[in-house]
């Protein structure tokens, strides 16, 4: 197998980046996640904004230049808000912002919590001229959410413990990889015979050996060298079925590809009511870092026997917690 795309989305729920190389650690690729958009309630209260939950998320672009990631609006039409001059404009949002100044806020994203920092304006007024609701854009900076669950990969028998893995903003898991192969068997299924892989929102895509076989890797390496462990399966929302180009749910089958997923891809007994689509991962134990480029070779080196089950809290408000480590 070859490494085909590589993704990464700065802010989440916003278009991805594509790149041909990038730089990974720990929390996956480099920049990933790093913000988040939240919902100022009439309260006060900040609610997490989702492209599931918010289809118009389809319509930011955004790329990093420099120091700065750049977000862009792509107006639709119909217009899904008013127009607003702030719409015609880029925001520039930098990438590693002083924290010193910023406002703390809490954040509850799958049970995992973090305290993380609200920017502010003049970042909140132009999501919130895009949106058409008041806005909050939100930077973890040096904070750690916790993995829940048993998502992580088990340290190697016999070495010494160390802190706990940790996450940004991805939801559950550093990295998420995907096949063409089983992209192919969406396809067949819409009318149209194309879905587009970036609705998955894919970190890692690679060519793929056999439909839906990716449900069962393990390790993969690189060149060779161990490079991934992948831990579980990702069960899929509603968010498959946005269309980008309006930001709004899709019409015929492209606005029923959950559905049609429901058939045959339930295959998660531990997340039973959704289909999966794509595998969870990890930098393998012992690697702090990789480059990948799109081209490179990817190999399996060890598979499951059984599909892995999901046992995050998804839903528990009682197994909600901040990460904890102490030295």
């Amino acid at each position: 197998m070859r490494v085909t795309a590589i993704y990464t989305y700065p802010i989440k729920a916003l278009r991805g980046i594509r790149l041909d190389e990038a730089r990974l650690g720990p929390q996956g690729i480099e920049h990933d996640r790093r913000f988040m958009l939240c919902r100022v309630e009439p309260d006060g209260q900040l609610r997490n904004v989702t492209l599931a939950g918010n289809p118009q998320c389809a319509l930011f672009a955004q790329d990093v230049v420099g120091p700065d990631i750049h977000v862009r609006y792509l107006a639709p039409h119909p217009p899904v808000v008013p127009p607003h001059p702030h719409q015609d404009s880029v925001l520039r949002v930098p990438l590693r912002p002083d924290v010193a100044a910023l406002p703390k806020v809490h954040v509850n994203l799958h049970q995992s919590l973090v305290d993380a920092h609200r920017m502010g304006s003049p970042y909140d007024d132009w999501f919130a001229a895009c949106f058409g609701f008041p806005m909050a854009l939100i930077f973890i900076g040096d904070e750690r959410r916790p993995i829940l669950g048993t998502f992580a990969p088990q340290p190697p028998a016999g070495t010494r413990p160390g802190p706990p893995p940790w996450l940004a903003f991805s939801d559950v898991a550093p990295l998420l990889f995907a096949s063409e192969q089983s992209l192919r068997n969406v396809s067949a299924r819409l009318s149209g015979g194309t879905m587009d892989m970036v609705k998955f929102r894919p970190n890692i895509v690679v060519d793929g050996e056999a439909e839906f076989d990716e449900d069962y890797w393990a390790d993969l390496s690189v060149h060779g060298e161990p490079a991934f462990t992948l831990t579980k399966m990702c069960c899929r929302c509603s968010s498959i079925n946005v269309d980008y180009d309006t930001g709004r749910l899709a019409q015929g089958d492209d606005g029923i590809v959950l559905k049609k997923l429901m058939a045959d891809r339930r295959v998660d007994l531990g997340y039973k009511y959704s289909p999966v689509f794509g595998k969870y991962g990890f930098l393998a134990p012992g690697r702090d870092c990789l480059t990948l480029r799109v081209g490179d070779p990817v190999a399996v080196e060890s598979r499951s026997l059984e599909r892995p089950v999901c046992d995050w809290p998804l839903k528990s408000k009682s197994d909600a917690r901040f990460y904890q480590y102490s030295a």
